[in-house]
């Protein structure tokens, strides 16, 4: 164990950098990125090219996710000691959908002073141009890649009052959009893909129309999706029969969603709710 001395204890520096075009980087950035003793990076390679273009020459230490614990442990080691560290990500700020967070946080809990570097963002350069009035938005990061799972997170938003926004690859955009539209229902969205970069691509409409999109080209660089919130309806029905079949009238929702909704609501049994949900979903395919 390094004896702390908190007279030389060194200090953490979290950078943002650019996420597309090299120029967004401030002059903040590019001193504390020449002048601390070593970068962590989430891939040295891509900021290789970073330091490269700015002749910046500082060593540089990988900083993945597979290998963040063990890692974070060495670089507190550092600082305790006396060094000064940056900490980057390929793009944007570090520990938003990053690697980053295991150090900070490990970092605080060792005394290191840690300071934020505020620049690039994904998320509030989408947000900029997305143009919500109201302020509000809830962040969800990447969703799940498992089918299931992501249809559970969509589904425990569908009263949400917030705009949802979520980051997204390119390989998996038109299956995500396909959920939400079959979950959430066709409502207002806006994407921003490649931001910054020399394609940049904005696009805003009904979820059925980003997905037509994504389905009819070649997607590249990850989205920025923002989903707006549905149209609050009002419940109606005198017994549980008339609210089941209220909600598969009036949503988007799985049968199964209903009755874990309805249930939950009225208090009583699940089971009870879902099979008299089988029943009446039955008995309506059936008449029409």
């Amino acid at each position: 164990m390094i004896p702390i001395n908190f007279t030389t204890v060194g200090t953490l520096y979290v950078v943002a950098t650019p996420i597309g075009n090299l120029e967004d980087i401030t002059l903040r950035a590019l001193r504390i990125l020449k002048e601390v003793d070593l970068i962590a990076a989430e891939d040295t390679r891509h900021t290789k090219q970073l330091l490269n273009h700015f002749d910046i020459h500082t060593p540089l230490i990988s900083y993945y996710r597979e290998k963040e614990a063990e890692r974070s442990e060495e670089l507190v080691q550092k600082m305790l000691a006396g060094e000064t560290i940056a900490l980057v990500s390929d793009a944007g700020t570090p520990g938003i959908s990053d690697p980053g967070a295991v150090l900070v946080k490990k970092a605080r809990t060792a005394g290191i002073t840690i300071v934020p570097l505020p620049g690039p963002s994904a998320l509030t350069a989408a947000l900029s141009a997305a143009g919500i009035t109201d302020g509000t938005f809830l962040f969800l990061g990447f969703p799940p890649a498992r089918k299931g799972q992501r249809q559970k997170l969509l589904s425990s938003f569908v009263d949400s009052s917030w705009s949802l926004v979520f980051y997204e690859s390119p390989h998996r955009i038109q299956a995500f959009l396909a959920d939400v539209l079959a979950i959430l229902g066709d409502r207002q969205a806006f994407w921003g893909r490649e931001l910054t970069k020399l394609y940049e691509d904005l696009q805003e409409g009904p979820v059925s129309h980003l997905l037509e999109l994504a389905s009819t080209k070649k997607n590249r660089g990850e989205f920025v999706l923002i989903i707006h919130p549905g149209s609050s309806q009002q419940v109606t029905g005198e017994s549980v029969e008339d609210i089941l079949l209220w909600y598969k009238e009036n949503t988007e929702l799985s049968l199964k969603d209903v009755s874990r909704r309805v249930a939950k609501d009225l208090g009583v049994s699940r089971s009870n709710v879902y099979q008299m949900a089988l029943e009446l979903w039955a008995v309506s395919k059936e008449e029409s």
